[in-house]
């Protein structure tokens, strides 16, 4: 087993072992903490001995002795039980109690971990099916010792474990693992205008992934910082609301490190609702966030802080079924102050944040914040079928609150869309994956900034922005009295309210109805007076039915008279424009629309050019305005990233598309030949 890949496979193996005992739905409740177990009974095994001494050196001596076991240990926990898989094994009658005394045997900060895994239930599931002893020993043949297994090697592993479980179930549709050469250029892209000054001198840098999942992308930048620094102190913060996959990340960087101040910054609980770093500004944040999932569970807390002045959410909130952008809100609000330096942020999403959402929605709203605040610096395009569970289309937004001086007021778009190189085999949905050269080349064209080609476009931050404007056109209505529309009238509920009684006594209700149902009789007579005239007026229409109701002796209540004008009227491009009381041209509500004005552009200047040549009656309707600016129209941001790199083909000529079908034809009938033959 020399790869990561044949490890992960015999570890899903086991699920040989246990299939008869348990649901594919519970594998990982087994398979996953017992691989964690492993893995720190193997990175513990060359100091056991010697933390087991100290243990009983110095028990009853010292109040505390966390701080010697952990030098002892070599690493920031510890095992003091006198037990390890070996061990373990080699006691079979009492294996399951000895399992227990074994984790209870960590030192706390790891119990807490692995209690995450809810584990305890398991040991009793295993022992009754009688497979714990089989399931221990298959796991002891894995050397998950960090000289065989590196740790880059071991997170492989618990993604490659986590992304079977999930395929199996089909789980977690918008959690999405992230492979690790787009982690690779995320990292890239979010340092490579820092690249000088991160080779300088001690520096120190904290970096933030509020939903870190097994803590790939935060380990991979501090990695990378390294690399361009050796001298560099760089401290990693996240937080994560999956039990397991926080356990696995914690527990991992408490195995990477001698002091354990990594993992003791990894957070359990959702960063929406109870975000724990609340305190705390990032040099560097990035993330790739649930897509298309809801925050139902977080609504009520989101909406209390959107609510508030300078809370994390006062942009906006998208729709209930997609919580991208409230990530994207989160960490912005966590960037350093300008004042210190600033900060830089990666983070992929799908295509919905780019457009989705009308102008004055949540989304668009958010855009609009973000782009206002010239904070968004570039998206990248990536190729499809880069994901292990998904082969749709992905973006990287990179942002930063201290932009160079060059890329003021502008946003690259970059097409790295056929970027890819096909995989040899592949893995899920994932069939295609990026290699160096293509990386090196998209942060190329990052850097170059104002390059213009096919692949990247820089453009304004106002392009993307709009003023969704109402253009209103005038109600033309006739007036007549027809079969048809009496039947219409006879139906409209205020006309219907003139004989029906609420009258709780039978009598008086009957007395009622009965009055109206004659006052309904009478207003139908009136009607027939005013006979099969077709008015065109609308006012001419109304001068003659009160003129016609003073005649009849009836006086009608308001709402009587609009229920018989609404009933009687039918839409007539050849009738009068209806006026209000002021004399001002009523809209018609059927014949309403509106118009995507740039940002820029006069609003009248636009209808002139655009509308009122086609529909010279149109006028703009100057009371729709927007809320923040108070300019005419509700201003709305979309980035429609095909837009901009559409390239037209052209469809193939008749006579070539006549041809391939004639060939078809001629193929089709020599083998009806061969048949018939």
């Amino acid at each position: 087993m020399e790869s990561f890949t044949e490890i992960a496979s015999f570890l899903w193996g086991i699920a040989d072992l246990i299939r008869d005992s348990f649901k594919r739905g519970k594998y990982q409740d087994v398979i996953l903490p017992l691989t964690v177990l492993r893995r720190i009974d193997c990175v513990l095994a060359p100091t056991r001995l010697q933390v087991r001494e100290t243990h009983e050196r110095l028990r009853g001596k010292l109040e505390n002795l966390d701080p010697a076991l952990r030098q002892a240990s070599g690493y920031a926990f510890y095992n003091t039980s006198r037990f390890d898989f070996a061990a373990l094994l080699g006691d079979a009658p009492n294996l399951a109690a000895n399992l227990r005394a074994y984790i209870a045997g960590f030192s706390e900060n790891m119990r807490d971990v692995l209690e995450k895994f809810g584990f305890d239930n398991t040991i009793t599931l295993l022992e009754n099916a009688d497979l714990l002893f089989l399931v221990m020993e298959r796991f002891k043949q894995a050397d998950l010792h960090p000289d065989k297994i590196t740790n880059l090697q071991m997170g492989y592993i618990f993604e490659e474990l986590i992304r079977r479980f999930n395929e199996a179930l089909d789980e977690n549709p918008g959690e999405h693992f992230t492979p690790r050469e787009v982690i690779r250029l995320m990292v890239s892209l979010l340092l490579a205008e820092d690249t000088s000054t991160l080779h300088t001198g001690h520096l120190v840098r904290n970096i933030y992934d509020p939903c870190c999942g097994t803590g790939g992308m935060l380990t991979a930048a501090k990695e990378r910082l390294h690399e361009l620094n050796p001298e560099s102190e760089v401290y990693l913060y996240g937080q994560e609301v999956n039990p397991e996959t926080f356990a696995v990340c914690k527990s991992d960087l408490y195995m990477k490190s001698a002091d354990g101040r990594d993992a003791d910054n990894i957070k359990f609980g959702s960063t929406l609702a109870h975000d724990q770093f609340a305190d705390d500004r990032f040099d560097y944040l990035l993330a790739n966030p649930p897509y298309g999932k809801d925050w139902k569970r977080d609504q009520a807390a989101v909406l209390a802080e959107a609510a508030k002045p300078g809370g994390r959410f006062g942009a906006g909130t998208p729709r209930i079924s997609d919580g991208q952008l409230l990530f994207l809100e989160h960490m912005l609000a966590r960037m350093q102050p300008w004042e210190r330096g600033g900060s830089r942020v990666a983070i992929v999403m799908n295509g919905s944040p780019l457009f989705t959402g009308d102008a004055g929605s949540g989304e668009s709203e958010i855009r609009r914040w973000i782009l206002e605040q010239d904070w968004l610096e570039a998206i990248i395009a990536l190729p499809e079928q880069l994901f292990y569970n998904t082969g749709i289309a992905t973006y990287i937004w990179v942002l930063t609150n201290h932009k160079a001086p060059a890329r003021r007021g502008k946003v690259q778009l970059i097409n790295a869309t056929d970027l890819w190189t096909p995989m040899r085999r592949s893995r899920g949905e994932k069939r295609r994956e990026i290699v160096e050269g293509q990386i090196a080349e998209i942060v190329r064209l990052f850097l170059a900034g104002e390059q213009d080609d096919a692949r990247a476009k820089v453009f304004a931050t106002t392009d993307f922005g709009y003023r969704k404007i109402t253009v209103e056109r005038p109600l033309r209505l006739n007036f007549a009295v027809s079969a048809e529309r009496l039947a219409r009238l006879r139906e409209h509920p205020a006309f219907v309210a003139l004989a029906t009684s609420r009258k709780q006594n039978a009598q008086e209700r009957a007395a009622e109805e009965a009055g109206g149902h004659a006052l309904q009789a009478r207003i139908l007579a009136m009607l027939a007076t005013l006979g099969a005239t077709r008015y065109l007026s609308r006012a001419q229409f109304e001068q003659d039915l009160e003129r016609a109701s003073r005649a009849a002796s009836l006086k009608l209540a308001a709402p009587v008279v609009k229920a018989i004008t609404a009933a009687l009227a039918e839409r007539d491009e050849s009738a009068e424009v209806c006026r209000d009381a002021k004399g001002r041209a009523e809209a018609d509500p059927d014949l309403r629309d509106t118009e995507n004005v740039p940002l820029g552009e006069d609003a009248h200047a636009y209808l002139a050019r655009e509308v009122t040549p086609h529909v010279a009656d149109a006028w703009l309707n100057e009371e729709k305005r927007d809320p923040q600016d108070g300019g005419v129209g509700v201003v709305g941001y979309e980035i429609n990233f095909n837009r901009y790199f559409y390239q037209y083909t052209p469809p193939r000529p008749l006579e070539q598309i006549e041809g391939e079908i004639r060939a078809l034809e001629s193929e089709i009938l020599a083998m009806l030949r061969e048949v018939a033959g």
